[in-house]
């Protein structure tokens, strides 16, 4: 089979595409035909060997994938079933040999870009609004990089639930992507001063802040809650890690959080997927795919997304 391989630590350049045995299936164990795999930042930062963990290389990249059983070794799944999964390294391959416990089953009416697309970003998203902003009907939430893949989901997410929310990002393009998926205001942070762009769209303050993006957003944007938000911090796709004055906390009375899937009480995880699901088998959330490249082209598709270009989510096809 066909692989994308990170062979030593670097830039998107040093992946090359080889041919390897696909492994052996064990007890507890599916393998997957790969039809669609998304590209995320945190296989840039693997693969530079910036991320929070290390893996060792040479390892195959890729975190989300999307396709359909081909041999099972346990139960529940079985030969054709249509499925998705997640985790660290592994999917930009024509086939992936995962735990059961990994895969979810992709619903009727999903194709496998939408399920590729959907896990990770906007499993992201709505617990970041659910349990961490606690977003209600009527809140107003700021998103930061709201052209990118969490971001353009917490904006869409954000809408569902029913909060007015202020999209943050880079260039028009992306912005007009906020738009079309319902944001209220729009604040391109190159264009002038962010802090009052923000004062002047949200003049009563936000209930909520979402930013995946860190560096010199973080500061005005925490600035802009009123007392007693929630400001919660999702990555660092800047590349640079915010130093907050701990005063404004104090003064304005305002919460900072992180987001990690395990902080997430068992309850409302279990509500908020259902949640989720709904949202994506009923059609009033479906993923933005900004770009499509083949297994090939692997290398241009980290690119792509290393250099901030991505707007929505980038997949790969595998078919």
């Amino acid at each position: 089979m066909r692989v994308a391989v990170c062979p030593g630590y670097g830039a998107p350049e040093v992946v090359r595409i080889e041919q390897r045995p696909s492994p052996p299936v064990d007890a507890g164990q599916v393998r997957v035909r790969v039809n669609a795999a998304a590209v995320n930042y945190p296989d840039v930062l693997l693969i530079a060997n910036q991320y929070q963990v290390s893996v060792p290389p040479p390892f195959v990249p890729g975190s989300e994938f999307a396709g359909v059983v081909v041999e099972s070794g346990a139960e529940g799944f079985g030969v054709g079933d249509r499925v998705s999964g997640a985790g660290m390294y592994g999917a930009f391959a024509e086939e992936v040999v995962v735990p059961a416990a990994s895969l979810s089953r992709t619903p009727d009416g999903v194709d496998d870009r939408a399920a590729a697309a959907f896990g990770v970003a906007y499993r992201t998203a709505y617990h970041t609004l659910r349990s961490m902003a606690r977003v209600r009907a009527g809140d107003e939430v700021i998103v930061l990089g709201a052209g990118g893949g969490v971001g353009l989901a917490a904006v869409q997410l954000g809408v569902a639930l029913g909060a007015s929310v202020t999209a943050v990002a880079s260039t028009d393009e992306k912005l007009a992507a906020a738009q079309f998926y319902g944001a209220a205001n729009l604040v391109n942070h190159r264009s002038g001063d962010l802090r009052d762009a923000l004062r002047d769209a949200v003049p009563d303050g936000a209930n909520a802040v979402v930013d995946p993006v860190g560096g010199e957003l973080a500061e005005p944007a925490l600035r802009s809650l009123r007392r007693g938000g929630r400001f919660v911090t999702v990555g660092y796709a800047s590349g640079v890690i915010p130093r907050i004055p701990l005063n404004l906390v104090l003064v304005k009375g305002v919460h900072v959080l992180g987001f990690h899937f395990q902080d997430v009480p068992p309850d409302e995880f279990e509500r908020n997927e259902a949640e989720l699901r709904e949202h994506l088998v009923s059609g009033r959330v479906r993923p933005h795919v900004g770009a499509v490249y083949p297994l090939a082209e692997t290398v241009r598709a980290l690119r792509h997304v290393a250099d901030g270009r991505a707007i929505g989510k980038v997949l790969i096809d595998l078919t």
